[in-house]
């Protein structure tokens, strides 16, 4: 939690205000966050936080608290004298007893059980036959992934939970190695080429790249020699509408797509009845299905893959994570943020250009996400934002620390403000709603136009002209083609599904972990929302250059 002030700022009492505000807003969250669970001769704070555990202990102490996932996180601690921490944590499905001397070793043969990957081997009798998969000149033992090749999880040794960011698994911040299965092509293969009939899908809403990934999964799949390859249109949709008939794809067709955006299939929301899809599969006789789309599309892929494992065809179910938002869990960035906060910064720099041509000119841009990622990263690197609201950060708007109060002290020194707020952010602020859109995502209330207005009332009341330019380029980020970064992931992720499918594996999604390209089990990237941490160096390097103080 930082405190930013200005010196400028003293003739407002800004200086005492925040430093009281920053008093207030830890008095507030160790009252809200945090309730008490008691025991005989002990006392535990257990935060509600998903990814949090903060304790006040005098002895030694255990403690379980079951999570949203029907998972437990759980340690012993023991200590002489009273201390407070805060521990974040990988979320552990059994109960791990940290008082153990072989607690380590137990926590890793959890975690191996949960980072396994479904095999086509684990229902079939099936063997294997050599790849075909050329990789042209290259030595025939060289250029292929073993199975048992690995990536780490976590490459940060925090050596405190006090460190900025720090995600501990126990109260020393231990370190333990968490693998996973690394990504890509296989000398072994599961599937005889041209028995394979291939369907990809896009679903949920417009992304940045999305036509790169289909075009890498055609290219790769007739490098390994398949001939059918087929596009269902319009999501989940196109199972079960007569109406929307199969797409042949093949590197004719696909070879130019990725110089625009949308998707060539369509896209929609909701429609997954899974035993529709299933049976539809089977009608058409679908053996590999890519699916793109984000965590509730990726719920669906689950649901599709465990399914087919009940019915037994033998079928691999790929999925490759889509989000503008990036609020997937355990990966460095999904494909098409790095467009998003790219061509926010058009909305951005015109919102500067508007407010510093204007007297007392205020820009206002919204920008997409129910997390805050979009919103901190295009304010980080535009450089032009004085004030930056997010979801994950709790803000006022009036008050005497409020926002409002904030951009008036702006405007009477700089003479004019940016801000940039995230769509998800003030949702507290609004009238609340319970609609919801077709995939069930609660249906946001439009924070952009309530801060517009907030902002026009306040300058109107104070009597004080405030000229106020207000931009949403929502649906101009989501439609645009990829930039170079995008189209090099999405390059990446496309074939790496394709070999995944091919080495046999299923209920699985490829992502980048740590600049690695990796394959993890679809329910550990769905059990929960990747959120901004309030506390992560990111952020506070993001307030670092926005210069904003806490709005509480």
């Amino acid at each position: 939690m930082w405190l930013i002030s200005d010196p400028i700022i003293d003739k407002h009492n800004y200086t005492f205000a925040h430093t009281f505000s920053l008093f207030i807003k830890l008095y507030y969250f160790s009252f809200c966050s945090f309730c008490f669970h008691f025991r005989k001769g002990e006392m535990a704070l257990i935060s509600n936080s998903v990814n949090s555990v903060s304790l006040i202990v005098s002895q030694k102490h255990f403690l379980h608290t079951k999570k949203k996932n029907n998972s437990w996180l759980s340690f012993n601690y023991t200590t002489e004298r009273k201390n407070s921490i805060t521990v974040k944590s990988t979320s552990i499905k059994s109960e791990i007893d940290f008082g153990d001397p072989h607690w380590k070793q137990k926590f890793q043969e959890d975690f191996e059980n949960r980072f396994s990957l479904p095999h086509l081997k684990d229902v079939f009798d099936t063997k294997p036959i050599p790849t075909t998969f050329s990789l042209q000149k290259r030595s025939s033992q060289n250029g292929y992934v073993n199975d048992d090749d690995r990536a780490l999880l976590k490459v940060i040794k925090y050596s405190s939970p006090s460190s900025a960011g720090a995600e501990c698994i126990d109260p020393d911040c231990s370190w333990v190695e968490q693998w996973v299965h690394r990504a890509g092509p296989r000398m072994q293969i599961y599937f005889e080429p041209e028995k394979v009939k291939a369907g990809i899908v896009t679903c949920g809403g417009l992304c940045p790249s999305l036509n790169d990934v289909i075009r890498q999964i055609v290219l790769t799949l007739e490098v390994y020699g398949v001939q059918k390859i087929f596009g269902i249109q319009y999501g989940y949709r196109g199972f079960f509408e007569e109406s929307l008939p199969e797409i042949p794809l093949s590197r004719q067709v696909v070879q130019n797509i990725n110089l625009n955006g949308g998707s060539l299939l369509g896209v929609s929301r909701g429609g997954a009845n899974i035993n529709e899809i299933v049976d539809s599969m089977q009608a058409r006789g679908i053996n590999m299905l890519f699916i793109l789309g984000e965590d509730g599309t990726h719920a669906g892929a689950n649901a599709i893959h465990n399914e087919c494992r009940k019915r037994k065809p033998k079928v691999s179910v790929v999925g490759v994570p889509k989000t503008i938002d990036n609020d997937i869990l355990l990966m460095d960035k999904t494909f098409g943020f790095d467009t998003a906060v790219e061509e926010a910064q058009r909305a951005i720099n015109s919102a500067y250009i508007e407010a510093r041509s204007a007297y007392h000119g205020i820009g206002l841009v919204k920008l997409m996400g129910s997390s805050g990622f979009i919103a901190m990263q295009a304010s980080l690197s535009s450089g032009q934002i004085d004030v930056c609201l997010i979801p994950e950060v709790p803000f006022k708007l009036g008050g005497p620390f409020g926002v409002l109060r904030h951009l008036e002290h702006l405007i009477k020194t700089k003479g004019s403000a940016v801000v940039c707020v995230a769509e998800g952010a003030g949702q507290d602020l609004l009238e609340k709603s319970d609609a919801r859109d077709a995939s069930g995502n609660p249906i946001l209330r439009d924070i952009g136009v309530h801060i517009q207005q907030q902002i026009r009332k306040h300058f109107k009341e104070i009597d004080v002209h405030a000229d106020i330019k207000y931009i949403d380029p929502t649906y101009m980020i989501r439609a645009c083609r990829a930039n170079a970064s995008d189209a090099i992931l999405c390059t990446v992720l496309g074939q790496n599904a394709v070999h995944g499918a091919f080495a046999g594996y299923s209920g699985i999604t490829v992502l980048i972990c740590n600049s690695h390209y990796v394959y993890l089990p679809i329910p550990e990237v769905i059990s929960s929302t990747r959120r901004v941490d309030p506390d992560s160096r990111m952020w506070h390097r993001c307030l670092t250059s926005t210069g904003q103080p806490d709005f509480l």
